[in-house]
């Protein structure tokens, strides 16, 4: 999975398709183009920044944004195209421009969510987030990291199913970097099996983010190698979907992995 961020404030490409208080939608196409080439499966694109201290965006600005995207890509490409949101109105919009995956980082639990999710008929991707963005990273705490991430997305995603939706259009994230430690993120990681080991299928994104970079000792543009071997352990520990900036470098590193392993 690709990330495509059509924000102006994105943690990892300072809103580089963002121009003059608007999405480049030319910019957008290139991009999406690029990663085509480099092999992408699903192309993730979102509006609303949620990286620590981000502020909510408004309902008619997250849609001027995702909307003209996915419309764009859809119109000039074949591929896969989700739609990262927790706003029930741009989950409407999304998909009836072409989006073919809900991913949303607080797991549909936004008012009407849930319902817009049932009613489009799309596969959800529900993510754990402890707080909000503009608190997630204020002292996290856990008794047990696993345990409560892992029941938390359980049980959620059987609300999912009692509401409608079916139980094969699941898919679960451990939400690592959302209101989560660097310690607890690598328990998580380390942990992954008994998320994969469950039968739904796991989405990982740990692409650029900080837990590199403090493991490291290094910025946001020197995480590349930190990203794919993450990526590269994912998939060894069986997530379905790797959510990634760098997919060029990822898809090399999982070829490899694929006739080596």
């Amino acid at each position: 999975m690709g990330i495509v961020n059509v924000t102006p404030d994105s943690f990892a490409d300072a809103g580089k398709l963002f121009c003059a208080a608007s999405v480049d939608v030319d910019l957008v196409l290139r991009t999406v183009e690029g990663m085509i080439s480099a092999g992408v499966d699903i192309i993730d694109v979102g509006g609303e920044s949620t990286r620590p201290g981000a502020n909510p965006v408004a309902v008619d600005e997250e849609l001027a944004r995702v909307i003209p995207a996915i419309a764009a890509i859809k119109k000039h490409f074949e591929v896969l195209v989700s739609v990262d949101t927790s706003t029930p109105e741009v989950i409407v919009a999304a998909s009836a421009v072409g989006a073919e995956l809900i991913n949303d980082v607080r797991a549909l639990c936004r008012a009407g969510a849930l319902e817009a999710a049932v009613d489009s008929g799309l596969p959800v991707c529900l993510m754990h987030m402890q707080k909000e963005p503009t608190s997630m990273q204020c002292q996290p705490q856990y008794s047990d990291v696993v345990a409560e991430v892992k029941g938390f997305l359980m049980q959620r995603r059987e609300q999912c199913i009692t509401a409608g939706i079916d139980a094969n259009q699941v898919i679960i994230d451990p939400g690592f970097g959302f209101g989560k430690t660097t310690a607890h993120n690598i328990a998580l990681f380390k942990s992954l099996e008994q998320f994969t080991n469950t039968g739904v299928p796991v989405l990982v994104g740990v692409s650029r983010k900080r837990m590199i970079g403090e493991l490291l000792n290094c910025s946001t543009d020197q995480r590349l190698i930190g990203s794919v071997t993450m990526a590269v352990l994912a998939a060894q520990k069986g997530a379905a979907i790797v959510r990634v900036h760098d997919v060029f470098e990822t898809v090399q590193a999982l070829q490899i992995l694929h006739h080596c392993d």
